[in-house]
């Protein structure tokens, strides 16, 4: 097999590996953590999600499917991804340091029975840390999105996804298809309850 070749499939197998480890040890929580999700909408709670980089985007592709829908047609939810507004974004960064970007956002949008939903693939994100952090003070519940180093952020979750690796590209590719899963189920008990 030509080498590129080989490289290919040993990034296939190498992420079809890494998804269904984390399958065997985390279905439990997705149920748990949709069902929260759910909850939370029919109590008039929203998500609040976030995340850089790569993380941002994540956060920004789960809150659309849920603002606008995943799977079934239903009424829209309410879901704000906390890295989409530039002057929000740009003016916290410039008062109070980038390490306050989605504190002082959760600050002011988080209210108890929200979610918020942290994703950082190494789990030491400061500004990340310290938006759970504000979501714990102002009681909300957390769902945390991170890799197999991403203990301290688990410790803080009532819900924690650590995917079983190091490599950033694994552990994003994991994280798709669980915000999938997440939208799947959380709208399909939401909606079974309608």
């Amino acid at each position: 097999m030509e080498p590129l070749i080989k490289h290919i499939h040993d990034i296939f197998e190498e992420s079809i590996r890494v998804k269904k480890l984390f399958l065997e040890t985390h279905a439990d929580v997705m149920l748990n953590a949709s069902r929260a999700m759910a909850d939370a909408f029919r109590s008039g709670g929203k998500l609040l999600l976030f995340g850089n980089g790569g993380s941002a985007t994540d956060a920004s592709h789960i809150a659309a499917e849920f603002v606008n829908r995943f799977i079934i047609k239903r009424r829209g939810l309410p879901a704000i991804a906390l890295a989409t507004d530039m002057a929000v974004l740009t003016s916290i960064a410039n008062d109070f340091g980038f390490n306050n970007i989605f504190s002082r956002q959760i600050e002011a949008l988080g209210a108890p029975g929200d979610i918020a939903v942290a994703i950082s693939t190494s789990g030491s994100s400061p500004n990340v840390l310290r938006g759970m952090e504000e979501a714990r003070r102002i009681g909300m519940k957390v769902i945390v999105l991170t890799g197999e180093k991403g203990s301290r952020m688990a410790a803080m979750a009532d819900f924690a996804f650590a995917v079983p690796s190091t490599d950033t590209p694994r552990i994003q590719e994991c994280h798709n298809i669980l915000g999938h899963v997440l939208c799947d189920l959380a709208e399909r008990i939401y909606c079974s309850a309608d």
